[in-house]
């Protein structure tokens, strides 16, 4: 192979791969981390177990190992040579498992070459060849190793060469020390990448460059700082090691501090002074640079305070609270455009001020004003914070690396505040942090600074409703403010809480003293027109969202512009992974990206949502591309179509389409997270025009909604349903809208309202000429039928309809026709046929598919082996039926299932047992659920009196009878009524009989 196609992968930092001088795209977290797992174990065979545990942790994917072929071939795609085939691909399989078998070059192979050749140099006194040495594995990393990467293996491999790099870190500083470069030292150390500051082998550093430096003061206050706090945080005391060098230093032992003795009249490293006392401030310290001996005065930067800072107590607290006097400190305020970030860091900065008497500075980065390559931009502002502190232009670096190094030169004795607005990366701040013990640092920006080492961190969210009104009333005043209370109301809502907004709003107010409050809340109303109205002289709200966009890859801002779309404000990654026709990892990325760039708002984990305002942003960006905004929209609803589908009882769903769940539990859980606003996506769907994807949206989620009593919600989609149906013109599809209806109201016991939909429907149906379309509505009709006892019109309606339903392997259709007509015979004494009819129900429910209509179906077959004295038969059939329904989680059914169970119960305890918990799911079910809820009391608690009776507890069997007839409704089901009537007059002449006697 030439060296053009040399194979190249990079760990340090985030994870790259080359051919050559292409780069290969390996694709999202995952499966970077497999191909981490494999490049550096260097060719060894790695299980599939070892692959999902390291790369997936105590959470494996549901498809198990199954899922890494995907992975693997995805990984060959990028990185094979063209042509290589399987037997020449990068990965091999075999004896399962994968190894990475072709020549990689990795940068973790030449850092432990460095590493390696470093403590060579070092043992043979080479410090000038072991620093460069030293120097040249430092710089191979690009960030935090691995970046980004998911697992337990990752995570492992993380730290060891992070442990690896800390270690060559050491090496090098103590090489500079060797050399008589302290002050580089200092400078490293007072950066944010140094150790943490009870690690005593860099604070052994700092003393030894300290005092080489003349600074001996400064030394055992390091020194006393790190023995406070051990003492304080960890009860403790500094290592024997540590307190020979604190020893060293107040007897100025050069040989022990330093390695070798002081050279005759003159200091220990070139850029020292004699540590004969403390040292004197900088400006009259003899030994000290230019910089630090210029004349200098104190200065204040910070701009006014302007107007009223509202609802940030607990931030201000955050940001002000007392900081330590031996370090730098940093903290840091991130949040969208227009939450008041700035207004936030200049009050804290005032507050902060009397704590930093050598100044206060104040640098406005204008990052999303600034270009993409900042240096030139940092250089400039290194010259002028410079200036600030005194030093002439002459004595000004002129590239950046000594420009740092003069800044924390220079700052290495002040206490000072330095407030940085509108920052983008952790390197602008890096490079503008000063070196002084007690410095503070505030920074402040819209994109959250995870590179940064802070102390503190603070996220701005959008202001609450009542600071937001509080704040309209101090911009409009309290008269115009309680003459129109909810109009105000409307208008804090509107401008979402965001400060920006709330400030051009009651602008707009002020300077216009016709206007109302309601006059420019209705004007912000229409969608449309807010983004507009939020616009004063040069501040616009628009346009300071439209910056943060600008800022964003081209992929990034195409899901952004898209999630304006999605069918609900909050969501998790499926939907951007579905609306961009992207991998759910790689959704998740982009949203993590956004949400870092505080374009993206998150309520919790995995949920994801844009603010109000945003949102209507990136809805007028997407109508600019309105065939991708139509496609992903489309996708998207299909894709609760299949989730309504596949947690609903009908098997027919969406054959044909890619399956996006792996089960319907999936599926439900993915509903469930949609909460209250999944009756909005029909709402959604029909708004955009979708007619057809609306009717199949309403009827899809039919069934979940139904399982879960939330009657008022699956109206409203139904209703919406069927108004898209009828504008569609599709008989099919106002059959099934007009049905689901029906099959609503039936649930709810509304039986005339129920009848009605269901003659609609099949009026529909007949008026296309197509019988196959009436099959359902009849079979429904047939359902309400059996509930109120009409079993001659249940066995003439389903003997029509069985033919046409079995003709269309209607499965769901043909499991409930033959287990009306089943169950309809079971009443009407024909338990033979019943029985055959049953078995039928239940082979078609099966083929169906669904858990619940099988487990409906158990209990009539079960009711037919009783019936037949088949006790044992039904037992088995019943405890089937309890193990689906439990795993599909329907109380109801599930109450049915153990009331029965509690029927053939072998003692009267275990038929307690049984009832009582039937019992108390009942209680759990919502009343809306009528009469089902009415009917289910009424018998359990018969199936317990009959219990009671049959052990010869006729008293309590009684007293079940009586309360299961005085139940509210119980008239509403006389047929039950009945049965209970003739167990409670069996029992009474049994107990009248045992008293003659």
């Amino acid at each position: 192979m030439g060296e053009s196609q040399e194979l190249r992968v990079v760990l340090l930092g985030p994870v790259q791969a080359w051919r050559g001088d292409r780069e290969a795209v390996v694709g999202p977290p995952r499966r970077k981390a497999v191909l981490a797992a494999l490049v550096l174990r260097g060719g060894r065979l790695v299980s599939h177990e070892q692959l999902i545990d390291g790369v997936w942790g105590d959470q494996p994917p549901p498809t198990g190992r199954r899922v890494l072929p995907s992975y693997v071939y995805a990984l060959r795609q990028a990185l094979d040579l063209p042509g290589a085939g399987q037997d020449g691909s990068v990965i091999r399989g075999g004896s399962g498992g994968y190894r990475f078998a072709a020549p990689v070059r990795l940068d973790t192979t030449r850092l432990t070459e460095l590493t390696t050749e470093t403590s060579r140099l070092l043992a043979a006194d080479d410090v000038s060849g072991a620093l460069g040495s030293a120097e040249q594995g430092l710089r191979l990393f690009r960030g935090e190793p691995l970046a980004g990467l998911p697992g337990p293996y990752a995570l492992g491999e993380r730290q060891r060469l992070l442990m690896e790099r800390r270690s060559l870190r050491h090496q090098r500083l103590a090489c500079l020390l060797r050399l008589g470069r302290g002050s580089e030292v200092l400078a490293d150390l007072a950066s944010p990448e140094a150790a943490h500051p009870l690690d005593e082998p860099v604070l052994a550093l700092k003393i030894r460059a300290l005092y080489g430096t003349g600074r001996q003061g400064e030394a055992l206050a390091a020194y006393e700082a790190l023995r406070r706090r051990l003492r304080d945080e960890l009860g403790t005391v500094p290592s024997a090691a540590l307190r020979d060098l604190h020893a060293a230093v107040l007897r100025h032992d050069d040989t022990a501090v330093l390695g070798r003795p002081a050279t005759a009249g003159g200091p220990v490293f070139p850029d020292a002074t004699p540590a004969a006392k403390p040292p004197a401030p900088a400006s009259r310290r003899p030994g000290a640079s230019p910089l630090q001996t210029r004349a200098r005065r104190t200065v204040n930067e910070l701009p006014g305070s302007a107007g009223t800072l509202m609802g940030r107590a607990a931030e201000v607290a955050a940001l002000t609270a007392p900081a330590p006097a031996d370090a730098v400190t940093v903290a840091t305020v991130d949040g969208p455009a227009g939450v008041g970030k700035t207004s936030l860091l200049v009050h804290a900065a005032w507050t902060l001020r009397p704590r930093h008497p050598d100044g206060v500075l104040f640098v406005d980065l204008l990052t999303h004003h600034s270009p993409a390559d900042d240096r030139p931009v940092m250089k400039g502002l290194l010259q002028r914070l410079l200036r600030t502190l005194g030093t002439a232009d002459a004595d000004l670096p002129q590239d950046r690396d000594n420009l740092i190094a003069a800044w924390r030169d220079l700052t290495s004795g002040l206490r000072l505040l330095l407030v940085l607005d509108d920052v983008k990366s952790a390197a602008q701040v890096r490079s503008l942090l000063p070196a002084g013990p007690g410095s503070q640092v505030l920074v402040a920006g819209r994109h959250r600074l995870t590179g940064l080492d802070a102390d503190r961190c603070v996220s701005l969210e959008p202001l609450p409703t009542t600071d937001s009104i509080g704040l309209l009333r101090r911009l409009i005043g309290e008269a115009r403010t309680d003459a129109d209370p909810e109009a105000v109301t409307d208008l804090a809502r509107l401008c979402g809480g965001l400060p920006l907004a709330l400030r051009i709003a009651g602008a707009r107010l002020q300077h216009r003293p016709s206007w109302s409050p309601s006059h420019l809340a209705a004007r912000m109303a229409r969608e449309e027109r807010r983004l507009g109205e939020l616009s004063a002289g040069d501040r616009s709200v628009e346009a300071a969202f439209h910056m943060s966009y600008e800022q964003l890859s081209e992929a990034r801002q195409r899901a952004f512009r898209l999630l304006g779309h999605a069918p609900t404000p909050e969501f998790d990654a499926w939907t951007p992974a579905v609306m961009l026709g992207v991998g759910v990892d790689e959704a998740e990325t982009m949203l993590e990206e956004l949400y870092d760039a505080s374009l993206m708002l998150q309520p919790g984990p995995g949920r994801y949502r844009l603010h109000d305002l945003v949102r209507v942003h990136a809805r007028k960006l997407a109508d600019a591309h309105p065939e991708e905004t139509a496609r992903a929209r489309r996708q998207v609803l299909e894709l609760y179509v299949q989730a309504g589908r596949l947690t609903g009882d009908d098997g027919r769903a969406a054959d044909g389409q890619r399956r996006w769940f792996e089960s319907a539990r999936d599926a439900a859980r993915w509903l469930d997270a949609a909460g209250a606003d999944l009756a909005d996506v029909p709402r959604y769907a029909a708004a955009h025009g979708e007619d057809v994807l609306t009717a199949h949206l309403g009827v899809a989620l039919r069934d979940y909604f139904l399982h879960r009593d939330r009657y008022d919600e699956g109206r409203t989609a139904l209703t919406t349903a069927l108004s898209a149906a009828e504008r569609s013109g599709e008989p099919s599809l106002q059959v099934m809208a007009a049905v689901s209806l029906g099959l609503l109201d039936y649930q709810q016991g509304r039986f005339a309202q129920g009848g009605d939909w269901f003659r609609r429907a099949v009026e529909s149906a007949r008026a296309s000429d197509d019988a196959t379309m009436a099959a359902r509505p009849l079979t429904a009709l047939a359902a309400q039928d059996f509930l109120q006892g009409r079993y001659d019109r249940v066995t003439a309606t389903t003997d029509e309809v069985l033919p046409v339903l079995e003709r269309t392997d209607d499965a769901w259709g043909v499991s409930l026709a033959l287990a009306l007509r089943a169950m309809s015979r079971f009443q009407q004494g024909e338990v033979a046929a019943s029985f055959a009819d049953a078995r039928g129900a239940l082979a078609a429910a099966e083929r169906n598919g669904r858990p619940i209509p099988i487990s409906q179906r158990l209990l009539s077959l079960a009711d037919a082996h009783m019936a037949l004295g088949e006790r044992a038969e039904a037992r088995a059939v019943l405890l089937r039926g309890e193990a689906l329904v439990r795993e599909a989680g329907d109380a109801l059914v599930l109450a049915l299932t153990l009331t029965r169970l509690g029927s053939v119960a072998e003692d009267l305890m275990e038929a307690e047992r049984r009832h009582h918990q039937a019992l108390a799911l009942h209680e759990g079910i919502s009343p809306r659920s009528e009469p089902h809820r009415t009917r289910l009391e009424m018998e359990i608690r018969r199936r317990l009196g009959l219990s009671y009776a049959a052990a010869g507890e006729r008293e309590r069997a009684r007293h079940e009878f009586r309360t299961a007839l005085a139940v509210e409704r119980a008239a509403e089901h006389p047929e039950l009524q009945e049965l209970l009537r003739a167990s409670l007059a069996e029992t009474e002449a049994e107990a009248e009989g045992e008293e003659g006697e």
